[in-house]
């Protein structure tokens, strides 16, 4: 059995990145990847990039086949850069095959040929990333006509009527996307208040922009099967005991991933899962086997790929740094849906510093006073942020606007940086700009 230094199980940003930091470093390191349409990751290939590249066409007015044509070209172009990044290192090696443990330092990787081979690593990194969940509604799972979030991007055919199975964030990017392209979309979710984390008045103005773009939501539905016919598929469900019926060309199950940890042996070592499945590691990364560490989704937590990328930054530190960097470090994370517009958050919202006790001032901006809007012909959204009364210090901010997704990064660093919130207020801004509307929000 050869030994090799490190070994990184999945393609992934963390991985990836780490992978290139080590062989910068003269380490030998081995990368397995089951699929060659994986290289460099969910968010390259199946998530980030592509289903924004796809909104951005749609709110060109691109066509769905070109768009769905070019995005192709970009993932693939990506896919080949990502690969050379790593196999051009001459320590180290790309291995296509799937991987799993056979002991705790020991796994054993099945060849696309058959064959199999087995290694022994030093350092081990688990980077499977997650998978779609599939609800088990009977008939769901076997209906011809059913994408889950990872195949709706290699959907070639726009849907002409499309439901949704979910009202989560990426329910609600699916939905505005397709909508966009001209599929008349119903979205089904079991909760009866939508988007049930965000303010109200939040909530209030997504629902009805997505409702003014043709989208239908029917909430508090309890799907009880799917079932296929001729031409597409029908979902039979309940709402307040009454039965209703919804006929589709195709069914997106969008009701969230769970760590890729199936299959991967761990039965066979000492390393543990939490109750959701997620692979167990303290505030190093590290899990419950000495040098295995876990990296980005498959380790549960927020499904970012700019928090696998922290996640290297922290294995990064304790096998060439000081080993100061933690999980627990992070403490200010925004995050954006790419809906529109745009929706953006970081730190409180009023739900969430209401149910602490926690005082506040309130800030709140509506975007149709910020002049950019208007040169945009964008006027929807609302800006809110919540200011600390005694330090002045940001709180938290929910964005809800054009370039949203730009703006919470400067919010967030001035929160990491312990900023006065009339640092903001008081910035010269170019114009017209949508980041000057802090001079307003903050008044």
């Amino acid at each position: 059995m050869e030994t090799i230094k490190n070994i990184i199980i999945g393609f992934g940003k963390g991985g990836k990145t780490l992978a290139k930091f080590l062989a910068q470093k003269g380490e030998e390191v081995l990368v397995i990847e089951k699929s060659n349409k994986m290289y460099g990751g969910t968010c390259i290939n199946i998530a980030c990039l592509p289903s924004k590249r796809l909104i951005i066409e749609a709110a060109n007015g691109v066509s769905y086949v070109d768009a769905v044509n070019g995005k192709n070209e970009m993932t693939e172009q990506l896919r080949e850069k990502n690969y050379h990044m790593l196999a051009d290192e001459k320590t180290v090696t790309v291995l296509d095959g799937k991987a799993h443990f056979i002991a705790d330092h020991e796994i054993e990787v099945e060849l696309p040929n058959g064959k199999k081979a087995q290694y022994k690593g030093d350092r081990i990194f688990i980077n499977t990333g997650a998978v779609p969940v599939i609800l088990p509604i009977p008939g769901l799972k076997e209906s011809k006509y059913i994408l889950d979030s990872t195949q709706a991007m290699d959907e070639k055919k726009m849907p002409k009527n499309l439901t949704i199975i979910g009202a989560g964030y990426i329910g609600l990017e699916f939905a505005s996307m397709f909508a966009k392209y001209g599929s008349k979309v119903t979205v089904l979710d079991h909760n009866k208040e939508f988007l049930a984390r965000e303010d109200e008045d939040i909530s209030n103005a997504v629902r009805k922009d997505m409702e003014d773009a043709g989208i239908k939501f029917e909430l508090g539905a309890d799907i009880e099967k799917i079932t296929d016919e001729t031409t597409d598929a029908k979902a039979t469900y309940q709402i307040n005991g009454k039965t209703k019926t919804i006929n589709a060309d195709r069914i997106l199950v969008a009701t969230g991933r769970k760590p890729n940890t199936e299959n991967l042996g761990l039965e066979n070592t000492a390393i543990e899962t939490t109750d959701r499945g997620a692979i167990k590691v303290d505030d190093f990364l590290r899990t419950t086997v000495d040098n295995v560490w876990a990296i980005g989704d498959v380790k549960g937590g927020l499904q970012f790929t700019y928090i696998s990328l922290d996640d290297f930054r922290i294995i990064k530190d304790q096998l060439f740094g000081t080993g100061a960097r933690m999980v627990s470090d992070r403490k200010v994370i925004p995050y954006s849906v790419f809906i529109s517009p745009a929706l953006s958050q970081v730190g409180l919202n009023e739900k969430q510093a209401n149910k602490l006790g926690k005082e506040y001032k309130l800030f709140k901006l509506p975007v149709t006073a910020i002049p950019k809007a208007k040169v945009a012909k964008d006027n929807r959204g609302l800006f809110k942020a919540l200011v600390d009364p005694e330090t002045e210090k940001i709180l938290g901010a929910t964005l809800y606007g054009i370039e949203s997704y730009e703006l919470i990064n400067m919010i967030s660093l001035a929160m990491k940086a312990h900023l006065s919130y009339t640092v903001l207020r008081d910035q010269i801004y170019t114009h017209p700009t949508m980041s000057e509307a802090f001079n307003d929000l903050f008044k």
